[in-house]
């Protein structure tokens, strides 16, 4: 199971990881796609970490098709998320202090799907997520693409 751990510098004691998240509205620009995870149940935005000879924006149309069954574009730059002062620990006790890149993106095909990283997919609003185990860092660039500003976030 994944979980967020919190601390001055905490960083440090993690290795370092590229990551994305594709934000991914519905048609009424109310309502963004959603993921359960299998690994600690909670709900999260689709991505992940890039893989070596991938741009960043390939790595988040992957891992959105890969988790979603859906391809979509990148649209719009959102923001960096590089905080010193959390780390993600998993089971097998890795630590990674993930500098991730949140992009949104616009589908051009496909169904939506369930893989064997998720357990259930939706479309929510902000309402609806109040009441929902969304992942902290998760809830902040949902909020954050929800500001539709031109220029990117960087925290």
């Amino acid at each position: 199971m994944a979980k967020l751990l919190y601390g001055d510098r905490i960083g440090k004691t993690g290795k370092l990881a590229p990551t994305c998240n594709g934000l991914i509205f519905d048609s009424t620009k109310t309502k963004i796609l959603l993921t359960r995870r299998t690994d600690n149940g909670r709900w999260c935005v689709p991505g992940g970490v890039m893989e070596a000879g991938e741009s960043a924006t390939e790595a988040c149309e992957r891992e959105v098709w890969e988790e979603t069954g859906l391809r979509v574009r990148v649209n719009r730059f959102v923001g960096v998320y590089s905080t010193p002062h959390r780390i993600t620990e998993y089971a097998d006790g890795n630590r990674f202090h993930f500098v991730t890149l949140a992009f949104e993106c616009e589908v051009i095909e496909g169904e939506l799907t369930l893989s064997n990283e998720t357990t259930a997919v939706g479309y929510f609003s902000i309402t609806e997520m109040a009441a929902m185990d969304v992942m902290e860092p998760h809830l902040e660039r949902v909020m954050d693409a929800l500001v539709g500003q031109a220029s990117a976030f960087i925290k």
